[in-house]
């Protein structure tokens, strides 16, 4: 029996002696899955062929500029810190901030640049994660044990399986995250057996989705539950992973995500959440836990946004198709990944943002020579034929 499909990718037929009927899509025909599914094409090259373009240099580590670049998040993010601790006696007077209004204004400000700057500490321990940070992995798990830890993150579990998604993107059965859902899981909008389905969208389907899809307070909603409860929510629940039986989550050793022998990694993360835990509790009593949200937690909420957003939008597009069996391979799934350009943000967030097809197809790459693979000569590429597929090849 043939597996599931997607909703993304299943194509249904119509069923015999069923009546055919005539359906004219009102929707735009770029937010269709059905014609780019059709033409995507298998890669006309090897990661060999791929590696070869890239200049030897963009493989080799510099562990003092990765320190370097830690000592300036860390020294940006403690200046910030500082700077807050002015806002509300109006930094001795020089300001009046006597306005609560005034105060939100600049505690909502200082949140947000805050969780950009601990954005890019997050992207630096995800680095270390990868061994892109340094050629010495015990540095690097040192740094991004502490850097994640401070950041509520179970860094050796999260690190586990953040290399399954690498070494399974795009893959039904072996992806970790950002799973499309299963035709089974909208049963009301499944066709009763025997009545004709003559696309891959019917009329009734289309007008029962976009009844909703066109209420904005649904979206709304919809978004904010994504961006702030959506990163909690996949490392306690696995929630948009893979579907097990049994409770998978990043914290406890007898997830079914994990095999045994992570046990010590997993117990090693929780260590470090436990610590980090015993530090705002700590800071909550001695200073009161409103001092503790306004410093901490509005920035963490912010860097939890920016984490999900980014990997939400470089994972999800109607372009890219997802495999099952042998369909799948590592090049393609690496491939399927989509870069974003987010401003003046790639370079606070470490160009994780818009390198990220390179950082797919070579993940221990450091991350400060990944811009460099941008400047990979494009008559070289378009010996491979990239040049005909730019939404998967990024690199470009």
């Amino acid at each position: 029996m043939a597996p599931e499909a997607t909703t993304r990718q299943r194509r249904s037929s119509p069923a015999k002696g069923s009546k055919k009927t005539t359906f004219v899509s009102k929707r735009d025909p770029s937010t269709t899955s059905t014609p780019h599914y059709q033409n995507f094409e298998a890669p006309p090259f090897t990661l060999k062929e791929l590696r070869d373009c890239v200049p030897p240099e963009c493989f080799k580590h510099n562990t003092l500029l990765s320190l370097g670049y830690v000592a300036l998040d860390v020294t940006m993010a403690a200046g910030l810190f500082y700077l807050a601790t002015g806002i509300d006696n109006g930094w001795n007077g020089l300001v009046d901030t006597s306005s609560i209004i005034v105060r939100g204004a600049l505690w909502f400000l200082y949140s947000v640049v805050q969780g950009w700057v601990c954005t890019g500490i997050w992207v630096l321990a995800h680095e270390c994660g990868h061994g892109g940070f340094s050629a010495n992995t015990t540095l690097n798990h040192i740094v991004g044990w502490v850097l994640h830890s401070a950041l509520l993150v179970p860094y050796f579990s999260w690190k586990i399986t953040h290399s399954m998604h690498h070494k399974g993107c795009g893959n039904m059965e072996k992806d970790q995250v950002f799973l499309p859902d299963l035709r089974s899981d909208y049963p009301k909008r499944v066709r009763k057996e025997g009545e004709a389905i003559p696309e891959e969208h019917g009329q009734q389907e289309e007008e029962e989705a976009d009844a909703f899809e066109a209420a904005p307070i649904v979206d709304l909603l919809k978004l904010i539950r994504q961006q702030v409860f959506g990163w909690p929510a996949y490392i306690l629940l696995n929630v948009s992973g893979q579907r097990f039986k049994a409770w998978a989550s990043h914290f406890h050793t007898s997830s079914p995500i994990f095999s045994p022998h992570h046990a010590k990694q997993i117990i090693m993360s929780d260590i470090g959440l436990a610590i980090a835990f015993s530090i705002l509790g700590y800071l909550s009593y001695t200073y009161s836990f409103l001092a503790v949200f306004k410093f901490y937690v509005l920035p963490y909420l912010w860097v939890n946004h920016w984490l999900v957003m980014i990997t939400f939008l470089q994972h999800t597009d109607v372009r890219l198709p997802h495999y099952r069996g042998e369909e799948w391979d590592f090049l393609k799934g690496a491939l399927l990944t989509v870069d974003r350009d987010f401003g003046f943000l790639n370079y606070i967030f470490h160009h994780i943002t818009d390198t990220h097809v390179a950082h797919h197809l070579f993940s221990n790459m450091p991350f400060y020579n990944a811009e460099s693979n941008l400047l990979v000569s494009l008559e070289e590429l378009q010996k491979l034929q990239i040049c005909r597929r730019p939404r998967q090849c990024c690199i470009l």
